[in-house]
C-alpha cells in the first residue's frame, strides 16, 4: 500500500501525491490550534482506569510538533480526501477545511502515537 510523506518547508505543509505536493497549510496554524511548538503526552486517570493493560511508559514525554508531523504519511485515501477539501477558510472559520482535517489527524497522532 502506497503512503504519501509530510514534507515542512519553510512555514508550509505539504502532503505528497501522486502529482505531486499538495499545499496543506502554515505551521504557524497549526502551532496555534494545537497549543504551541510541543505536545507533553498525558493520560487521564480515566483512561488509565478504563484500560489498565495500556502502556503509559511515554507518559510524561515531550515531542515536538514539527517532526511529528513530518513523521507522518497517509494514505492514498486520506489524501484525496485532503485535496477535496478547501485549502481557503470557509464561513468565517480560522482555518481551512482541508487544513482542519490535517490538524485533526496529527492531533489523533499526538495522543495515540504514529500507526
Amino acid at each position: 500500500m502506497t503512503r504519501y510523506e509530510t514534507v515542512v518547508e519553510g512555514d508550509t505543509i505539504y502532503v505528497g501525491t501522486d502529482d505531486g505536493a499538495l499545499e496543506v497549510g502554515s505551521v504557524e496554524d497549526v502551532l496555534q490550534v494545537v497549543g504551541g511548538p510541543s505536545w507533553t503526552i498525558r493520560y487521564s486517570e480515566e483512561e488509565k482506569e478504563r484500560h489498565p493493560g495500556m502502556d503509559t511508559s511515554d507518559e510524561g514525554l515531550t515531542v515536538d510538533v514539527v517532526d511529528m508531523m513530518q513523521a507522518m504519511t497517509h494514505s492514498e485515501r486520506f489524501v484525496e480526501t485532503l485535496a477535496a477539501q478547501p485549502a481557503e477558510p470557509t464561513g468565517g472559520d480560522e482555518v481551512s477545511p482541508r487544513l482542519g482535517l490535517f490538524v485533526g489527524k496529527l492531533l489523533e497522532n499526538l495522543e495515540g502515537g504514529l500507526s
